[in-house]
C-alpha cells in the first residue's frame, strides 16, 4: 500500500468522500505495515552510513581525484535519505490511523506534498544517477580532458542544477499544468494519468516518463561504453607483467560495480515508468481500483492494480540499494571475491605440492 503522488483536487477528493476512503481504508486493512517501516529504517541506515563513508573519503588528501565521484555519491545518499525521511512517515502514520486520507487531509495540501516529494526524490536519483555515469565515461575514455576540465565546482554546477530544474518541474502541478492525485489503495499520492480531458495532466505524466525512461538510457548507454573501454585498455595492460595484475582487479570491481548499477536501475524504474506511458497513451488510471464495478472485472484489476503497487514499490526500493550498490557492497564484494579467488589458489597450490611430495616419494621408492 505504498506509492507515489496525490493529484486529487481538494474538492474532488472531499465529493468522493466515504465511499473512496472507506474502500481505500479496507483495502490496507489486511496489509501490514511492517513493509514500509522495514523500508523506512534500512533506508535510513544505509544512505546514513554511505553520507559517513563519503565525509571521510572526502576530506583524506589521496582522494582529491576522486572527489567528483564522492560529491555525487554523497548527493545520491543525501537525496535518498531526504525522501525516505519525507515520504514514509506519511504512508506509516496513514496505515496506523486506519483511517481514510479525507480525514487525515481535507484540504489536500498534504496530498500535494506528498505527490511533490515523490516526483522531487524520484526524478533526482535518476538524473545523478546519469551524471555519474557520465562522469565515469569521461575520466576512463577521455582521462586527459576530464584531468583539466573535470572540478569539483562543475560538479557542484551540475548537481545543483539537477535539484533546481527537478524542484521548478515538480512544482508545475501546483501552478496547475498537471495533477498529483489520491492512488490506491488511499495511503499515497502520486501524478495523474487517467483524465484525458486534461492536457496538462497528460502533458506533465508523460514527461515525468520520458525524462526518467531517458535518464536510464543514458545510464545504460555511459556504462557500457565505461565497460568496453575498460576492456579494451584491459587487454593493452596485460602486455605488462607488473601492472596487469592490479589493473585487472580494479577493472573487474569497477566491471561488476556497473553491471550491478544497470540492473538495479533498470529493475526498479522500468515497470513503473512504462506502465505509466500504457496508462497515458491507453487514457486509463488506477484510481479504478478504488471500486470494482463486477466480480468479472474485479479479478483482472485486482492484477492490475498490485502490479502497479509492485512497481511503485520496486521504485521506492532503489533508494534503498543506491548506497549498497554505488559504495558499500563494493568494498564488501570485493573483499569476498578477493577470499573467494585466495582460498581456491591455495587450494589448488596444496594439491600441487601433495601431488609433488607423493610422486617424489614413489620416484624414491622406485630408485631403492
Amino acid at each position: 500500500c505504498q506509492g507515489g503522488h496525490n493529484g486529487t483536487e481538494p474538492g474532488a477528493m472531499r465529493q468522493r468522500g466515504n465511499g473512496t476512503g472507506r474502500a481505500a481504508a479496507e483495502g490496507c486493512s489486511g496489509v501490514s505495515v511492517a513493509f514500509p517501516l522495514t523500508m523506512m529504517i534500512t533506508g535510513i541506515v544505509g544512505n546514513a552510513l554511505a553520507m559517513l563513508l563519503v565525509s571521510r573519503s572526502y576530506r583524506a588528501k589521496e582522494s582529491r581525484r576522486k572527489r567528483s565521484f564522492l560529491l555525487c555519491i554523497g548527493s545520491l545518499a543525501l537525496t535518498d535519505l531526504l525522501g525516505q525521511l519525507l515520504t514514509s512517515p506519511i504512508v506509516i502514520s496513514v496505515y496506523l490511523s486506519n483511517r481514510a486520507w479525507h480525514a487525515i487531509d481535507p484540504s489536500g495540501h498534504l496530498c500535494a506534498f506528498f505527490g511533490f516529494s515523490m516526483t522531487v526524490f524520484g526524478l533526482c536519483p535518476l538524473f545523478i544517477a546519469s551524471a555519474m555515469a557520465v562522469e565515469r565515461t569521461l575520466a576512463i575514455r577521455a582521462p586527459h580532458w576530464y584531468a583539466s576540465h573535470m572540478k569539483t565546482r562543475v560538479t557542484k554546477a551540475v548537481l545543483l542544477g539537477i535539484w533546481l530544474a527537478v524542484f521548478a518541474f515538480a512544482l508545475l502541478p501546483i501552478a496547475g499544468l498537471g495533477q498529483y492525485t489520491l492512488q490506491w489503495p488511499g495511503t499515497w499520492c502520486f501524478i495523474s494519468t487517467g483524465d484525458s480531458q486534461l492536457t496538462g495532466s497528460l502533458f506533465f505524466a508523460s514527461t515525468f516518463a520520458v525524462l526518467g525512461l531517458l535518464s536510464l538510457v543514458v545510464t545504460v548507454v555511459c556504462n557500457l561504453a565505461t565497460i568496453e573501454a575498460l576492456v579494451s585498455r584491459c587487454r593493452t595492460k596485460a602486455t605488462a607483467a607488473r601492472s596487469s595484475k592490479q589493473w585487472g582487479r580494479i577493472a573487474m570491481e569497477t566491471l561488476i560495480q556497473l553491471l550491478g548499477i544497470m540492473c538495479v536501475l533498470s529493475a526498479c524504474w522500468s515497470p513503473l515508468l512504462v506502465t505509466m506511458l500504457k496508462m497515458i497513451f491507453s487514457h486509463t488510471s488506477f484510481e479504478h481500483c478504488k471500486g470494482f464495478s463486477s466480480e468479472a472485472q474485479s479479478s483482472e484489476l485486482h492484477k492490475e492494480c498490485n502490479f502497479f503497487l509492485i512497481a511503485v514499490r520496486l521504485a521506492s526500493l532503489n533508494q534503498i540499494l543506491d548506497p549498497w550498490v554505488y559504495l558499500l557492497l563494493r568494498k564488501i564484494l570485493l573483499q569476498k571475491f578477493c577470499q573467494a579467488a585466495n582460498a581456491v589458489s591455495k587450494c589448488s597450490n596444496n594439491e600441487l605440492k601433495e601431488r609433488s611430495i607423493t610422486l617424489t616419494e614413489e620416484i624414491r621408492r622406485t630408485a631403492a
